[in-house]
């Protein structure tokens, strides 16, 4: 039995991402604890819903922080809306980054407990951000919400292209959140409950959520998932999809038959509170030891899955099979698909073409399927992957070159090299040279022509093994920046990644 007492909270602000000034509560420790346990609450609500839950936790040696998100009990921003719902994970972000740097509290002694939408949003936070927390406790995941109306996502998205912003008024009632008669009193009459949700949210939401079950298998704390049985608000089976698919050794889900969507003001709300303080404690109750990725153990079912031969029959067969049948025929009047076939699709000569961005082919009906081809999300991804390497590199370079060291770059697997070389020729200030290594002879004659017709003369070509350590670790002279962008991630055998990290790590300079 927990036994309850009376815990006060302080009230304070932190400023965001985009410099906006969000309301939480603190609940203190009476002396300073190197602990902290921050709370998220529930789509419509605010921290001050969470006192009783504070104090039925009972968790005297961890200080308790809960906000109020953008849009929602004291923080400004209208009613139930954010630009997006990434916007409300970046939030999250600089939140408990505010809480472990402001009250010192290492990010490793951090634990997390969030519902619903809340805990959709810490999901995405530490799926994406991999912050190494201590526990994850996610009460009721609103990992796909009930609807009700038929075609409703549809009809929502269509609103939303058509009004840019809209709006949907909650269909959800106090009773169908709790049994308990004065929770219900106490929901209805709240006045810091934000009835309304933005559209773009409730959409965002659906497809943070889709892709967080589909890959949980990143998320890798300790994790305990609180399910609701009867609730009215959420369906089950994505939440036990996505508790199956949890890599964390130290993973439990506990269910309440009978329970509605609000765990923790329900009548017998005792028990998942007390659920959940016995899982954080025994967090902590070791020092921290994050998992180890070294094997790549956790990727191997999602590559085998991946690896699998399509049936030519199955829905998938058949659309990829069309696919492959147009890039082979008409897609060939495309000049991108023309460069894919003949060099690689993942060739230098393949993302020049790429970062361009310039359709080019045969006839008009060739112009068209190119530009169709480079504005696939695929191809704009990369082109926004490059604005950020090369904002990356430009602050690389300015770092080494203010303290005082050369500037001698290495990219081991460096493609057509456009994005080292467009850097180089709008950083000529400063002076630098650079070593481009490619294993594809294609790549490597690409990245020469560029570097010949930027007129960069510090620049040497080679073909070369990324994955050679010898090879690497002997580059003379050697480089006080090394560069390493969409390799990594392609290859399985972690052994092999680790082999080229320890190369460019011999290679660098110790300065």
């Amino acid at each position: 039995m927990i036994a309850a007492g009376t815990r006060a909270s302080t009230e304070h602000s932190f400023t965001t991402w985009d410099g906006v000034e969000l309301f939480y509560r603190a609940w203190l420790t009476d002396t300073p604890k190197q602990k902290a346990l921050i709370l998220f609450h529930r789509g419509h609500e605010h921290s001050g819903r969470f006192q009783e839950t504070v104090d039925l936790l009972a968790l005297e040696d961890f200080s308790i922080f809960a906000w109020d998100a953008r849009g929602h009990g004291r923080s400004p921003g209208e009613r139930g809306y954010a630009e997006s719902f990434g916007c409300l994970v970046q939030d999250a972000d600089a939140f408990v980054r505010h809480i472990c740097s402001h009250y010192r509290i290492p990010m490793e002694n951090t634990g997390i407990l969030a519902l619903s939408v809340g805990a959709v949003v810490l999901s995405a936070w530490v799926h994406d951000y991999a912050p190494p927390i201590r526990v994850l406790v996610l009460g009721s995941p609103a990992l796909r919400v009930k609807l009700y109306v038929p075609f409703a996502l549809f009809f929502l998205r269509l609103q939303l292209m058509v009004q840019g912003k809209a709006f949907v008024q909650s269909y959800v009632k106090a009773k169908m959140l709790t049994h308990d008669p004065k929770e219900c009193e106490s929901y209805a009459n709240d006045k810091l409950i934000t009835r309304s949700i933005a559209v773009n949210i409730l959409i965002g939401m659906h497809d943070t959520a889709t892709r967080i079950v589909a890959d949980a298998s990143a998320i890798l704390p300790p994790t305990l998932v609180l399910i609701s049985g009867k609730d009215w608000v959420v369906k089950l089976p994505p939440q036990r999809e996505f508790f199956s698919r949890l890599a964390s050794p130290q993973k439990q889900i506990q269910e309440y038959p009978g329970f509605f969507h609000d765990l923790f003001h329900e009548l017998d709300r005792r028990a998942p509170i007390a659920k959940s303080r016995e899982f954080i404690l025994r967090s902590f109750a070791s020092p921290y030891s994050p998992l180890s990725l070294a094997k790549g153990e956790r990727n191997r079912p999602e590559f085998d899955r991946l690896s699998q031969t399509l049936s030519p029959f199955s829905p998938a067969g058949l659309f990829w099979g069309a696919q492959r049948l147009f890039l082979k025929t008409m897609g060939r009047l495309s000049k991108g698909v023309q460069i894919g076939w003949r060099y690689g699709f993942d060739s230098g000569d393949s993302l020049d073409h790429v970062y361009r961005n310039k359709p080019q082919g045969i006839t008009p009906l060739g112009w068209l399927i190119d530009s169709i081809y480079l504005n696939s999300p695929g191809w704009k991804g990369i082109r926004q992957r490059k604005v950020h390497l090369k904002a990356l590199l430009r602050k690389a370079i300015q770092q080494v070159h203010q303290h005082g060291q050369p500037v001698r770059l290495l990219d081991v697997a460096a493609g057509g090299g456009r994005y080292v070389l467009e850097t180089m020729r709008e950083s000529s200030a400063i002076p630098m040279t650079a070593v481009l290594r490619d294993w594809s002879t294609s790549n490597v004659d690409a990245a020469a022509r560029l570097a010949d017709e930027f007129q960069l003369k510090n620049v040497s070509v080679m073909k070369g093994d990324a994955f050679d350590r010898e090879s690497l670790a002997s580059i003379n002279p050697r480089p006080s920046i090394a560069i390493v962008s969409g390799l990594h991630e392609l290859f399985p055998d972690n052994r092999m990644v680790a082999r080229s990290l320890l190369g460019i790590s011999e290679a660098l300079t110790e300065d």
